[in-house]
């Protein structure tokens, strides 16, 4: 399979490359969006991509934002890439692309936790919280909680951490309506999300979503939704309390660097062939097991 590090569209007006998309206008009110291969581990772009990781992600937020377009408007237009660049450019959008409203971002993530594991096990492990959300006494690593909690990120620049911030402060920047709508919608999302999820053997521990708002203030799920880079699935079928279950994501990337004397800070280090090997393997298994589909070239 043909992998895309990077896209070089000349036709359309470059908004900026992400970690891992592709922004370019399509006239003032829309933006074409491209799910390159890149991966990044520790918020560092790895130089290697990782051969139709983009596809797969892209057409697991399509099968998402289908899927819970009941719950929340969403950022799709409909409007097919191929038709919005050169016929030369085609092959880069295909599959892998979407043409999406232009909307103000919420410059607040919406984190949903549904199991206790990551940054939320290492806070409660040390103040019996998550994000000043206390929990009860005596959970394992990777535990089920009680009922999903909603903890929110302040979104950071490129290539530095969100970070964690309380519901109160998320008031304070954005305000009180908008959070709690941020708030319910986002639990709404991650139940559902979680329940259709485990008819297909998959556990989504949790998943961050993000929002922004329309010209006239209507609140829209954007960029990616429930994918393997924005959410922990573990298969259901090996999942037991009290140790990190194995994902279907880039776990074996950060298997690999954590053996590494690397402070996971660019430049990163170069990946061998059989982790990215099983790393490709683990995403292709994800959307087949998710959708019951094949990835579509």
């Amino acid at each position: 399979m043909n992998s895309l590090y990077q896209t070089s569209i000349h036709s359309l007006p470059l908004l900026g490359h992400g970690k891992v998309r592709d922004n370019y206008a399509v006239g003032d009110d829309k933006i074409l969006i491209v799910t390159t291969d890149r991966l990044s581990a520790f918020d560092v772009v790895m130089n290697e991509p990782i051969p139709g990781k983009g596809k797969v992600l892209n057409q697991m937020s399509d099968f998402w934002f289908e899927k819970l377009g009941h719950i929340v408007p969403n950022h799709l237009t409909g409007v097919a890439p191929e038709s919005v660049v050169a016929p030369e450019e085609v092959e880069q959008v295909q599959g892998r692309a979407v043409v999406a409203k232009r909307l103000k971002p919420i410059m607040v993530e919406a984190v949903v936790r549904g199991y206790i594991i990551g940054s939320g096990w290492k806070d409660y492990q040390d103040t019996g919280s998550i994000c000043g959300i206390a929990l009860p006494a005596g959970l394992q690593q990777a535990e089920k909680l009680p009922e999903p909690i909603f903890t929110p990120a302040a979104k950071a620049e490129l290539g530095e951490h969100d970070e964690n911030i309380s519901f109160a402060e998320m008031e304070e920047r954005i305000g009180a309506d908008l959070a709690a709508k941020m708030r319910d919608v986002a639990i709404a999302l991650y139940k559902t999300a979680a329940e259709y999820a485990a008819t297909r053997g998959i556990i989504i521990a949790d998943t961050k979503f993000e929002f922004g708002l329309d010209d006239n203030g209507v609140m829209h799920l954007m960029d990616e939704v429930l994918t393997a880079d924005s959410s922990r699935f573990w298969p259901a079928d090996s999942y037991r309390p009290g140790i990190s279950p194995p994902s279907f994501d880039k776990q074996f990337v950060r298997d690999y660097l954590e053996t590494l004397t690397w402070g996971k800070t660019a430049p990163a280090p170069a990946l061998p062939a059989d982790v990215i090997e099983k790393t490709q393997a683990k995403y292709f298994e994800a959307i087949e097991r998710l959708t019951g589909e094949k990835l579509k070239a």
